[in-house]
């Protein structure tokens, strides 16, 4: 489903796409077609939770597939009503390490900085679909500054992720206030920006946003790329300027169910952004949010992927596989044990083969 640029002539606009987002059964209905059951299950499901969504991601679906990887991010759906015991509003605390309203202090020397609740698109497996959204919880730049006052008193941060909602759908101006109030404190070194933008609204990186983003080096970004068919031309160009920029550029993606938790897929996607200069950087477990568990696998599944994958792509193209620890308690990675015991002093592991190999246990040292 694809809609040209002249049948739309603000599409490119990336204001209009925002203005535009679908965030109901009836504006949808407008861009693909819905059965009377779907509207109603949209109907229903929004009352709980938003949905919005460009019209640009809404044109990668294929309409004639109801389990199509693209519409499934996208579209509520009414498993989302569905509340397992272990999910939770607030399944990583943030709420408890928040220190000030829109900073969250959980590591010793970074903190997450909530710029805005506003996004491009409200993916349906959001890790913090119960604020997402609420545009009365997005702070001016002066109350921001004020917050800011908490790391200024801080010297051990010295890396400040600036997430939300997406602020890279903040104005320029706006955004470079945030980045410029962060630079000149001199213990923050790494300024980074975690966003889907280039993924779900790419005409967004113009030129004035990535020459505003180049003066403030060291600067990185982390992106979302969930499946290959989200690499379009469009926002392959989106990261080339951002990649072009000198900014380093690292993925996030999620596993999830149905849409990427087979090896193939993943080999794919991953390929696909290393050639677009993007670092494969985490794999992350669908988190407990509430109404999230039609996405998550089994952590065997995470781990059973990057094995298939180890040996048979670049090292530097296989991501970290991490599950959020539920409560607050930080990334912990997760892989495939290799080792399969000592013999004589000697450590016995497989590798991405299946082959045994030894090693001596001391590192072969001679010291006594």
């Amino acid at each position: 489903m694809k809609y040209p640029a002249d049948r739309y002539p603000l599409w490119n606009d990336w204001r209009w796409q925002m203005q535009n987002r679908v965030r109901d059964a009836a504006s949808l209905a407008r861009w693909i077609p819905l059965s009377d059951a779907e509207r109603e299950e949209i109907e229903n499901c929004t009352v709980r939770f938003r949905m919005a969504v460009t019209p640009y991601f809404l044109s990668l679906i294929d309409p004639a597939d109801p389990d199509d990887p693209i519409r499934r991010q996208c579209i509520v759906s009414s498993k989302e009503l569905i509340r397992s015991e272990v999910e939770k509003s607030d399944h990583l605390d943030e709420g408890g390490r928040s220190v000030t309203p829109h900073i969250v202090h959980r590591y010793p020397d970074r903190v997450l900085l909530l710029a805005t609740m506003q996004c491009g698109m409200y993916c349906r497996h959001c890790t913090r679909r119960r604020i997402v959204g609420e545009s009365d919880m997005t702070p001016t730049v002066e109350e921001l500054d004020r917050e800011l006052d908490y790391i200024r008193a801080h010297p051990a941060i010295r890396d400040v992720l600036i997430s939300g909602g997406d602020p890279l759908t903040l104005p320029t101006p706006r955004l470079e206030e945030i980045i410029r109030l962060l630079r000149a404190i001199p213990h923050v070194d790494i300024i980074r920006i975690g966003t889907r933008v280039p993924c779900v609204l790419p005409m967004r990186v113009d030129g004035e946003l990535v020459s505003m983003l180049k003066k403030y080096h060291p600067l990185w970004i982390n992106v979302q790329y969930n499946h290959p068919r989200e690499l379009t031309p469009e926002s392959e160009e989106a990261l080339r300027k951002l990649a072009d920029a000198g900014i380093p550029l690292g993925n996030q993606s999620v596993l999830l169910k149905g849409i990427n938790d087979d090896p193939e897929t993943m080999k794919e996607l991953l390929l696909r952004l290393v050639h677009d200069r993007v670092r494969p950087y985490y794999l992350y477990q669908c988190d407990l949010a509430e109404g999230t568990g039609h996405f998550r696998t089994p952590v065997s599944k995470g781990i059973e992927i990057l094995h298939a994958l180890q040996g048979n792509i670049s090292g530097f193209a296989v991501p970290k596989y991490v599950i959020d620890a539920p409560g607050g308690g930080g990334k912990v990675p997760f892989v495939y044990d290799y080792a399969r015991g000592t013999e004589d002093g000697r450590i016995i592991f497989e590798n991405y083969e299946g082959k045994l190999f030894s090693y001596p246990e001391n590192g072969g040292s001679t010291d006594v």
